[in-house]
């Protein structure tokens, strides 16, 4: 049962990994660039739906087959159907003769997909000295492509094909710096561009493709300065190194226009160091300003996604601080992003999305002061570790006790040691996850919360059942005929595994946001505050689980089993209700206002959404409470196998 459950525990978190490749430091960026080259060199070759250059046409086929054919030869991910699917949608494009635009934005697209799904460094370690890189133009690059960089070098007059005229700002638009990089690096077949891979560092060739990629856009670029400092949108387009170097003008043309664009892109370029990475509240902030600009452009998906990055990306990281501080404004920010990104799909009025985005704008203002004043004081950290612990954990530990004093009730000791395993690999696992997620390729926000959306309504489903099979046997006497027929029973191999799952899936859901939201508070530098708010926690949940165990061996057993019927009746509701809230946050899941007050302890939600799942599990329990007193009328048959043990 186990090989079935992981993969369903762990589905989240797997989603958001995508794939790790193999070797692919070497294919993956010729792949990129051959899509590049496709995305900025076929206007040469189509206009109109009619060939204007048979060789470079040719040449695109052969790109658009033979980047397809390497895509195939990766090693194969959870991405590698759609990556498929979408080459064969950009080699149907070029044989159609189909317009320019259409086909960069296909080859662009493949290309950002296909480093998604196999992650390659694409920005440098350092930020670019475009001194330096200046330097190295003019010392070997200005003889074939100019002083200014317009192809008309005394060498390049007489090169075929002639150099590329860096600013020609229709070309360049399609060009990132990453792009320039690789060519640098690794040069372009059939013609007189070489590699400078051996004969530059990488540090060198960066800061040759920053200086090369400011050269069609110097007259904008002083304009950039004041667009950069005065706009959140920007921000959010541009968060950090990264994001400039894969930056492109007809990338950002949509959302900011044309000559903003290039305003922004030629000042960034030339100024690298002024695109200082953005996150928290401030992040929030830009990215939600950029979802209502998106929006108001009528691009409804993107501005979707940006509202989604605002609160995964922006608000989450920062919740252990947020939430030591102001709880309450925290589930209200929350709810109304959840809402915000459910009108925004869809389709609501123009006027009505801009006074959401107003309102969560002035939440997210009053939250980056909270957050402010919460960083670096001792006491806001060590609440906040204490309460993460305290609150996340208490969950599993009631699920695990309930499990522990069942078996001693039913004197059957050698199960013990299986649930005990269950909770011990859960707390493995989530560091070992994290540590992956962290260290490897970095775990989404939308993958944190699929992991404990999805665990937390799996463990719902199989308390539902645990709950329903111990009130029955809390009514009618019949624990008695379970008690005498099962504890002369051998422990078979399914009821171990099935003990050791539950007390698996209950712990890991928990363990593994708990520790990223101690990764978030370990940034303050308050580590012995954090590291006593963790001590504490852990001695109250110690204590919490010893009096329950305690308390457990002197009820009566009938009176156990009702009152651990109950415990796990209530605890399936709860995670209904935080499984729901986390695939909202994920985005999985629309969000509607519900009247209700937000009560996160109890998994009480204000959406509709979350009520209408935890009504629907109320029905169920009682439906099944129903029957089960009506079965008390019918004495239990000696024998009988119909009210066998989950578990057993």
């Amino acid at each position: 049962m186990l090989r079935s459950l992981l993969p369903i525990v762990l589905f989240g978190v797997v989603s958001s990994l995508a794939a790790t490749p193999q070797d692919t430091s070497a294919a993956v960026p010729q792949t990129w660039q051959m899509l590049d080259y496709l995305a900025i060199d076929y206007a040469g070759a189509v206009k109109d739906g009619a060939v204007i250059s048979s060789s470079e046409y040719a040449e695109m086929r052969e790109f658009a087959a033979t980047a397809r054919g390497r895509i195939q030869s990766l090693q194969p991910t959870a991405a590698t159907r759609t990556l498929l699917a979408e080459a064969d949608t950009l080699i149907a494009s070029v044989e159609n003769k189909s317009a320019p635009t259409q086909v960069a934005q296909q080859a662009h697209a493949l290309a950002d997909a296909l480093l998604q799904a196999y992650p390659v460094p694409t920005s440098p370690e350092k930020i670019p000295d475009l001194a330096r890189g200046a330097a190295l133009y003019h010392s070997r690059c200005e003889s074939c492509h100019g002083a200014t960089g317009a192809g008309d070098g005394p060498a390049g007059l007489k090169l075929s094909p002639p150099p590329i005229n860096f600013t020609d700002q229709v070309r360049s638009d399609q060009r990132s710096a990453v792009s320039l990089y690789e060519v640098i690096s690794q040069g372009v077949e059939g013609t007189p561009m070489v590699s400078f891979a051996s004969q530059l560092s990488s540090a060198d060739r960066w800061a040759l493709a920053y200086y090369v990629g400011t050269l069609a856009y110097t007259r904008e670029a002083a304009a950039g300065a004041k667009i950069w400092r005065e706009e959140r949108t920007v921000r959010a387009e541009i968060a950090d190194l990264n994001d400039l170097s894969r930056a492109r003008v007809a990338q950002l043309a949509p959302i900011l226009g044309a000559e903003r664009a290039r305003a922004i892109v030629g000042y960034l370029r030339a100024q690298p160091d002024a695109a200082q990475p953005v996150s928290g509240i401030p992040l929030a902030r830009a990215r939600l300003a950029a979802s209502l600009s998106t929006y108001r452009a009528g691009a409804a998906a993107e501005a979707t996604q940006l509202a989604l990055s605002a609160y995964l990306d922006g608000v989450e990281p920062v919740e252990p601080q947020l939430n030591a501080r102001d709880g309450a404004l925290r589930a209200e920010l929350e709810t109304a992003m959840g809402a915000y990104r459910t009108a925004v799909a869809s389709h609501a009025p123009v006027d009505a999305i801009t006074k959401q985005a107003g309102e969560i704008d002035a939440l997210l203002a009053r939250a980056q002061s909270v957050v402010a004043e919460a960083a670096g004081d001792a006491t806001s950290i060590f609440i906040g570790a204490f309460t993460i612990l305290v609150r996340e954990g208490l969950e599993a530990l009631l699920i695990v006790v309930a499990l522990l004093a069942f078996l001693r009730k039913a004197e059957r000791y050698e199960a013990v040691r299986y649930v005990h395993a269950g909770w011990i690999v859960a707390l493995l696992a989530g560091g070992l996850t994290w540590a992956i997620a962290r260290y490897a390729i970095s775990i989404s926000g939308a993958g944190r919360e699929l992991t404990e959306g999805l665990s937390s309504l799996f463990a719902a489903v199989v308390l539902i059942t645990v709950g329903l099979w111990m009130h029955q046997k809390s009514v009618g006497g019949r624990w008695q005929h379970y008690l005498k027929e099962k504890m002369a029973a051998a422990l078979n191999r399914r009821s171990t595994w099935f003990l050791f799952s539950l007390a698996f899936i209950s712990v890991y859901r928990e363990v593994f946001e708990t520790i990223l939201f101690y990764a978030a508070l370990s940034s303050s530098g308050q580590g012995l505050w954090l590291l006593a708010g963790i001590v504490v926690g852990a001695v109250v949940l110690g204590l919490i689980g010893w009096v329950l165990l305690r308390t457990s061996r002197r009820l009566p057993i009938a009176t156990f089993f009702s009152a651990s019927s109950i415990l796990i009746a209530v605890l399936a509701v709860v995670l209904t209700g935080k499984g729901i809230a986390a695939l909202q946050e994920a985005g999985w899941v629309p969000v509607a206002r519900a009247p209700v007050p937000h009560i996160e302890f109890l998994g009480i939600f204000p959406t509709w959404q979350s009520l209408l799942a935890q009504l629907a599990i109320i029905a169920v329990l009682s439906v099944g409470f129903a029957m089960n007193h009506r079965r008390e009328r019918k004495p239990p048959q000696q024998g009988s196998r119909k009210c066998a043990n989950p578990v057993a």
